[in-house]
């Protein structure tokens, strides 16, 4: 529900090496208008002259538009973000409880001239036009900062719209954070399959950043790589900004050695296999690649390490660092990873993408899975909306996109309708000096977008998640997903066989043990 409020555009962020809370406070000045300055009211009327806005005379009825404000290069977390909600533990599962949050959005070229009820019904569909109109009412719509009661009003150029949601995120493993190294300089996690990185799609307070943040208070960390959300395994984070720059360098020298392990489909060929195959990204709100010759250059080398007469134990070293390049690289050899949502779906056609052979054309392939996972009622599996804006205009806006892939093999691609954050420090702000701007913005939410109105009192959390808790009451009366009672996830959703198992520099070797079901003697249990 909540990501039909946003637009992926929204909160665009420069990187910045400034800290979160001298950078917030200077965008702030930065951004004020002349009556925030002087203090002096502002008026609307005829005749009436308007502070801030160039001395511009507004005609009876028009609304004042104040200027866009700054981007804020700084973004942080803070204790504010971490207090909007809390954890509890069930069933295995780390849950939130639902929260109250403001999703923010200047207004698009392509709504100028639109009613925001038109708006609602061509662009955001995961809640009906009832809904709409009872928020408004209720308050809960806002055009820059103003109640809108209507939604026959007008917009214009650099309308900020503001739209308080009662927020739901899925589950994801209630696996506690293991921390391998923190020496002040790194800090190494082993990272849980299901939990992503980086605040993207449907989730905030799920993510390994706002976890390290609420129950270890850690912050201020400066990110290496990313890992797909299903991902298991190493995640590397720098503690300084030089330590940062330094693994930067190896990252782009590539004089980082990645070691993955993963499990697939079918009987891999025994001796080493090297794929080259370049790799173009289809879609990056979806987070969808293919083998292609007009995409980048690539290599992967595969070893095959066991074979249990169904499945195959990989191990998997990315020369390269293309989005997705060992689950294209293994779809592409027609040995899919075990449980992969995107690369093992047959939404890519009987071959699967075996090949690169495909019938259909990029457009087709995304409606196909997004048609496939629709049907199957996971199109969480997709990181994207339930029902967010048409995924046809993404797949225009991709036939003349040209972005930068990451650096890292298995770096998120950030799927997500959502409004999107990234900064130099991680709960500070998020920072990579190997992702670019563009890279980073395809996925996380902006953590300055929750001044709301409305707030749900956080519950304790279970941090030794040793005990199940009873979910507080956190209803609202609007919110649809609070009518659904849906199932918890089983392992097919939350696990995928792909663990990132060492990374290896020239003074520096960081390793995981293997999980249960890369190890020979492991038995596939049927899925429920």
């Amino acid at each position: 529900m909540e990501q039909a409020a946003v637009d992926t555009e929204t909160s665009a962020v420069v990187n910045s090496p400034v800290s979160g809370e001298k950078a917030s406070t200077k965008a702030a000045e930065s951004g004020k208008r002349k009556s925030e300055e002087t203090g002096e009211p502002e008026t609307s009327g005829r005749g009436k002259r308007r502070r801030g806005a160039g001395g511009k005379k507004l005609r009876p009825g028009e609304r004042y538009i104040p200027p866009p404000q700054k981007r804020n290069p700084g973004v942080s977390f803070s204790q504010e973000h971490f207090n909007e909600t809390s954890y509890y533990f069930e069933g295995g599962l780390r849950k939130v409880y639902p929260y109250y949050f403001d999703f923010k959005t200047y207004c698009k070229g392509r709504w100028i001239g639109k009613t925001l009820l038109e708006v609602f019904k061509s662009e955001f569909r995961a809640e009906t036009i009832e809904y709409y109109q009872r928020a408004a009412k209720e308050g809960r719509i806002r055009l820059n900062d103003t109640p809108v009661e209507d939604l026959s009003v007008v917009l214009r150029n650099n309308d900020l719209m503001r739209n308080t949601v009662h927020r739901h995120e899925p589950p994801v493993v209630g696996t506690p954070l293991k921390v391998l190294v923190d020496d002040g300089e790194v800090l190494v996690v082993d990272k849980p399959a299901s939990i992503p990185v980086h605040p993207c799609g449907r989730f905030r307070h799920n993510t390994v950043i706002f976890i390290l943040g609420k129950e270890l208070g850690i912050s201020e960390l400066h990110t290496v790589h990313r890992l797909d959300r299903l991902t298991s395994g190493v995640l590397l984070f720098a503690r300084t900004l030089e330590t940062s720059k330094k693994l930067d360098q190896l990252v782009r020298d590539r004089q980082l050695e990645k070691e993955y392990v993963c499990r697939v489909e079918g009987e891999f060929p025994e001796g080493e296999l090297t794929c080259e195959e370049p790799i173009l990204v289809v879609s990056f709100k979806i987070g969808v690649c293919r083998v292609d010759p007009k995409g980048k250059e690539c290599r992967t080398v595969f070893q095959r390490l066991s074979f249990n007469g169904k499945t195959s134990v990989v191990r998997c070293l990315p020369l390269t660092g293309r989005t997705h390049q060992i689950r294209v690289h293994l779809q592409y050899l027609g040995f899919p990873i075990l449980n992969d949502p995107i690369y093992g779906s047959s939404a890519w056609g009987p071959h699967r993408g075996k090949g690169g052979l495909m019938e259909k054309s990029n457009e087709e392939l995304l409606q196909a899975l997004v048609e496939e996972h629709r049907s199957q009622e996971s199109l969480h599996l997709l990181d994207i909306p339930d029902d967010g804006i048409v995924v046809e205009q993404e797949a225009e806006k991709n036939k003349t996109s040209e972005k930068v892939d990451t650096l890292d093999g298995t770096s998120e691609p950030n799927k997500s309708g959502e409004s999107h954050q990234t900064d130099t420090q991680v709960q500070k702000g998020c920072s990579s000096s190997s992702e670019t701007v563009e890279e980073v913005n395809q996925g996380c939410t902006d953590p300055n977008s929750n001044d709301t109105s409305l707030k749900a009192q956080p519950a304790k959390s279970n941090g030794n998640q040793t005990e199940a808790t009873t979910p507080q009451e956190t209803r609202d009366h609007l919110c649809s997903e609070c009518k659904l009672v849906r199932p918890d996830p089983t392992e097919k959703e939350l696990v995928m066989y792909l663990h990132a198992l060492r990374y290896k520099g020239p003074d520096f070797e960081y390793s995981t043990c293997l999980p249960d079901w890369a190890k020979e003697d492991w038995v596939q249990a049927e899925w429920s």
